[in-house]
């Protein structure tokens, strides 16, 4: 398995990556429905293709593990449920704060895993809203990383 920066963002490579998504999403979100994680997944692809850097692992030519960055902001990280827990995560965003500096981004309250993931690699909660970005009542965390 090793990181890989995409450029080329063919139909083959997003479907790859919504299957990431939605099993990840599936396994760790537990507070949305099934329906609304159906409803999400319509606008998914189109955040695929539009973010500025993607980068991805790979195991035997498919992807288990991706991330998606906007400036210094981490804007998606998603891992296959299966290969949770084996490092890949911590391998993309150490990898996104050494290329990227990224140095801030946003969480699910109800996702404590990944918020404990996310204070273990040094970032801390400095903003809350009650609201998600569609304006769902899923509180967002907001974290930037610590100044060392």
């Amino acid at each position: 398995m090793y990181i890989k920066e995409i450029k080329e963002r063919n139909a083959l490579l997003i479907n790859q990556l919504l299957e990431v998504w939605e099993d990840s999403v599936r396994a760790t979100h537990l507070f949305l429905s099934s329906e609304e994680i159906n409803e999400i997944k319509k606008y998914v692809p189109q955040a695929i293709k539009g973010v500025a850097n993607l980068v991805i692992i790979e195991d035997e030519n498919i992807p288990v593990a991706f991330m998606g960055i906007e400036g210094n902001k981490l804007e998606m990280l998603f891992v296959k449920n299966s290969e949770r827990g084996k490092g890949l995560g911590k391998q993309l965003l150490s990898y996104g704060i050494e290329k990227y500096d990224i140095n801030e981004l946003a969480v699910n309250e109800q996702n404590p895993k990944a918020k404990g993931f996310y204070e273990h690699m040094g970032f801390e909660t400095y903003k809350r809203n009650e609201l998600d970005d569609q304006g769902n009542p899923y509180p967002v965390l907001y974290m930037r990383r610590k100044i060392k």
